[in-house]
């Protein structure tokens, strides 16, 4: 059984042997970013696929705002590398939800939230506990907290 981190350590190998620049400066500096968080704590430990998925997707969202920041600043290189990058890492990714997946899973969860007794604006605590496991890398923070006050306001 391939983990995900030993699956980007490969296709790293594979970019390096392939002469391609852009994607072994990628995948380094995403391994790099993995192992840093692995010594992070008080002992060194393997991370689990789910927590390599949320530093990929850590390690995206950074090019995201990177190549953002770039292009608002006239920067159209650099902006296009940070968004090459990002798309190198989207690769290992779960494909992200539409908006029509994104909002049945958050109108089952306030379905739920209300069933346990959580409605109202003050529901939104217990909603998003229960839509962001189920969304985990899947859809970003600020695009379902949006979803979920928009049925909350109902």
């Amino acid at each position: 059984m391939t983990t995900l981190k030993s699956k980007l350590q490969e296709d790293l190998n594979a970019a390096i042997k392939g002469r391609d620049e852009l994607r072994s400066s990628t995948l380094r500096l995403t391994l790099a970013a993995i192992t840093k968080e692995e010594v992070a704590g008080k002992e060194k430990r393997e991370l689990s696929d789910d927590e390599v998925l949320k530093v990929i997707t850590k390690e995206a969202k950074k090019r995201r705002e990177a190549a953002d920041a770039f292009a608002q600043g006239g920067r159209a290189e650099q902006a296009e590398r940070e968004q090459a990058e990002g798309e190198v890492l989207s690769a290992y990714l779960p494909k992200p939800l539409s908006d029509d997946e994104l909002n049945a899973i958050v109108a089952q969860a306030v379905e739920e939230a209300k069933a346990a007794g959580a409605e109202g604006p003050r529901a939104m605590g217990a909603v998003m506990k229960i839509v962001n496991p189920k969304v985990a890398g899947q859809a970003e923070g600020g695009r379902v907290a949006a979803a979920v006050k928009k049925h909350l306001a109902g």
